[in-house]
């Protein structure tokens, strides 16, 4: 099991930038993918970002292509998401996941078996 804490939500306006932490602990060794999702409310929970862990690659969601970064400092198991040009809609509750065993897909939920708490975003018009 792999324990996730995130930490730099908060309050930005519109235009404005945050940047999200996820760090990893436990069984790290295990780590097959370090993703982002969201929820707003009265909205299902979706993809944001992953960084796959073996270092080939990064997957965003449409929505934040070219507005957010993914990226991760593997020396301490920590994955970031850079959020810029910020909107009203990116407003949600954001969760880190780390996926433990290897899976064809990445992008569901169930793809996952490791949450983190979640960190509020909110941005202001």
């Amino acid at each position: 099991q792999v324990q996730l804490v995130e930490s730099g939500g908060g309050l930005v306006q519109a235009g404005g930038s945050l940047r999200l932490s996820c760090a990893a602990s436990g069984r790290t060794s295990s780590l097959f993918v370090m993703a982002w999702f969201r929820q707003a409310p009265g909205k299902e929970r979706e993809f944001v970002a992953a960084f796959m862990w073996s270092g080939i690659g990064t997957a965003y969601a449409d929505s934040v292509q070219g507005r957010f970064t993914i990226s991760r400092d593997y020396a301490k198991s920590t994955v970031y998401l850079q959020m810029n040009s910020l909107k009203t809609e990116d407003t949600a509750v954001y969760y880190c996941a780390a996926q433990t065993s290897w899976r064809l897909s990445f992008r569901m939920r169930n793809d996952y078996n490791d949450w983190g708490q979640g960190t509020q975003v909110t941005v202001a018009s």
